[in-house]
């Protein structure tokens, strides 16, 4: 009787830990439902076909103009180790202030850019309006459940935002190319998304038009809504699974009649910032990367003294950071970016605007920089 009942208990047990189970690996498959179409698309047919042609494209993948190592590797250093214990602040310590863009002026010779954190903005140009690296979702990640997640919440909803003639994205990394936003983006706008070679197939397989994608090759332009857009070079890498660099990356070009605007994408300083500016610059303002920089990956994200220096390599006239604040992606404190990107900005001579997420600067008469970041480092 006594064996009974004690193999009665087990079974009983046992029955509670597969319900357990079935119901732990069920949450686990709900939770990765959508990785594999985060993943993306894969290069076929005349898609393909055009990537082969690329002068950056050989032996099977993109690459930079120089022979750069674009992995990570910092001999004697233990990254793992420094990322989960490190004493570095890499989050801010009080909320972040955002802002709700202010209404432009109409005056269509008027230039503006509005940051709604990481690299994601908005730049309104002669009276267009230009969305670029757009990411609104919690994480820049496959997953929705893990990968790294804000640090402040997008200061406006998607469907706040007004109609745009273009989106560019830089490259397919996570953080600047977010299915959830894409396709929320397809069904809220009808503008094109411009995108560096391959990147299309991603589009395609989450729902974009055909005749909504425009991928474009480095020194290609496209016209639309009287702007002239051009894909440049930068000094990356791309992927969203194990292959990597199967897509481009880029820089991008935005001119109007009047006025000019230059986004760096992800990049090391390299040579090629000089050439864009000869070719064609100057610039009335930058969107230049600062963040998630680190000595064991210099050649693929500017420290904040070379973003300084690209800025004026290209021509730029004001300085806008992009790529900080709203991803914790290396190991370096929240706010150093912006404390080294502004001293290097002050001994060189450079205009420059920290604006807070959301808040729009008119490039003529930009806000005065007021360090808001120190208040809650």
């Amino acid at each position: 009787m006594g064996g009974r009942a004690q193999r009665t208990r087990r079974g009983r047990g046992g029955g509670v830990a597969g319900v357990l189970g079935l119901a732990a690996l069920a949450a686990l498959a709900w939770a990765a439902r959508d990785v594999p179409a985060a993943l993306g698309g894969r290069l076929a047919g005349a898609r393909a076909e055009r990537v082969r042609r690329s002068p950056q494209f050989h032996d099977g993948a993109f690459h930079n103009p120089a022979d750069v190592r674009t992995t990570i590797a910092d001999p004697g250093r233990n990254l793992v180790w420094e990322l989960l214990f490190g004493q570095q602040r890499r989050r801010p310590t009080r909320p972040v202030p955002l802002l709700r863009p202010s209404p432009g002026s109409g005056d269509e010779r008027e230039l503006a850019v509005v940051w709604y954190g990481h690299a994601s903005a908005l730049v309104e140009i002669e009276g267009r309006r230009v969305l670029v690296d757009p990411v609104w979702s919690d994480r820049c990640s496959p997953s929705q459940v893990v990968g790294p997640r804000r640090l402040h919440a997008p200061p406006v909803r998607l469907d706040e935002l007004p109609p745009v003639d273009a989106v560019l994205i830089s490259h397919d990394h996570y953080d600047h190319l977010d299915m959830a936003t894409v396709r929320r983006l397809r069904d809220t706008q009808s503008a094109p998304f411009l995108v560096p070679l391959g990147i299309g197939a991603h589009l395609d397989r989450w729902g974009v038009p055909a005749d909504r994608i425009v991928e474009l090759d480095w020194a290609e332009s496209h016209r639309v809504a009287g702007l002239t857009i051009t894909a440049t070079a930068a000094q990356h890498f791309s992927g969203r699974g194990l292959r990597r660099d199967g897509t481009l990356w880029g820089s991008w070009v935005v001119a109007g009649a009047h006025r000019r605007v230059f986004y760096t994408g992800d990049s090391g300083y390299f040579p090629g910032y000089a050439e864009i500016g000869e070719t064609y610059g100057p610039f009335d303002v930058t969107l230049t990367q600062i963040g998630a920089y680190d000595r064991a990956w210099p050649n693929i994200h500017m420290f904040p003294e070379e973003a300084v220096a690209a800025h004026l390599d290209v021509r730029g006239g004001l300085l806008v950071p992009v790529h900080w604040c709203t991803f914790n992606l290396a190991l370096h404190d929240w706010a150093e970016p912006v404390n080294r990107l502004w001293r290097e900005a002050k001994a060189r001579g450079v205009r420059l605007a920290v604006p807070r997420p959301g808040e729009r600067v008119t490039v003529d008469a930009p806000p005065p920089v007021d360090a808001w970041w120190d208040h809650i480092a």
